[in-house]
């Protein structure tokens, strides 16, 4: 009887921008009331829209760094929005941010129970410490993501740059685990 499907869930896209200029950071949060600024405490100002919900931080150099989005077209569209805004509020911006999604975090339930230990035991590039943290850390290299695995079958995959990367990384491992028989 075949496996059922793995639940994944996009949790967070972390994406950068560099609008290729330097900006007034002060100019930004005297014009956007609800922007916040503490040069004493952090370099960049914290710019947040509503939908997309994402925070953006905006740094003097004009690069930006875009957390709470659920896909990278998301990441994408709230970067370009917040640069729209800015321009609409005449703070000059000469060209379109650049783009790149730099991590993907994701939730996954592959809907079976795992026999943890021996997946510890056997798999490569493992650490599990069951007396400090419940779950394994499994690094994996093709494509580049980290797992964090729990015996309920819960995962959190983060690192990957593309959602084909989180893909193909839960299809390998959900292979493998069948293969060895670690499913309960």
């Amino acid at each position: 009887m075949p496996r059922p499907k793995p639940i994944i869930n996009f949790v967070n896209v972390v994406a950068t921008g560099d609008m290729g200029q330097t900006v007034d950071l002060l100019e930004i949060v005297r014009k956007f009331e609800g922007s916040q600024y503490e040069p004493e405490r952090f370099p960049g100002l914290v710019f947040r829209l509503k939908k997309p919900k994402t925070a953006t931080l905006i740094f003097h150099s004009g690069r930006m760094v875009c957390t709470g989005s659920k896909s990278a077209v998301m990441a994408s569209e709230a970067i370009n929005l917040v640069v729209n805004q800015l321009r609409k509020k005449g703070i000059k911006i000469l060209k379109d941010p650049t783009v790149q999604v730099q991590n993907i975090v994701s939730s996954i339930d592959l809907r079976s129970k795992i026999i943890l230990k021996e997946v510890a035991l056997h798999m490569p590039r493992i650490m599990y410490e069951p007396e400090q943290f419940p779950a394994a850390i499994l690094r994996v290299l093709d494509p580049k993501v980290v797992f964090l695995i729990f015996s309920t079958g819960r995962l959190v995959c983060t690192g990957g740059k593309k959602e084909e990367d989180i893909y193909k990384a839960v299809k390998n491992l959900q292979k493998t685990l069948e293969e060895k028989g670690w499913f309960y």
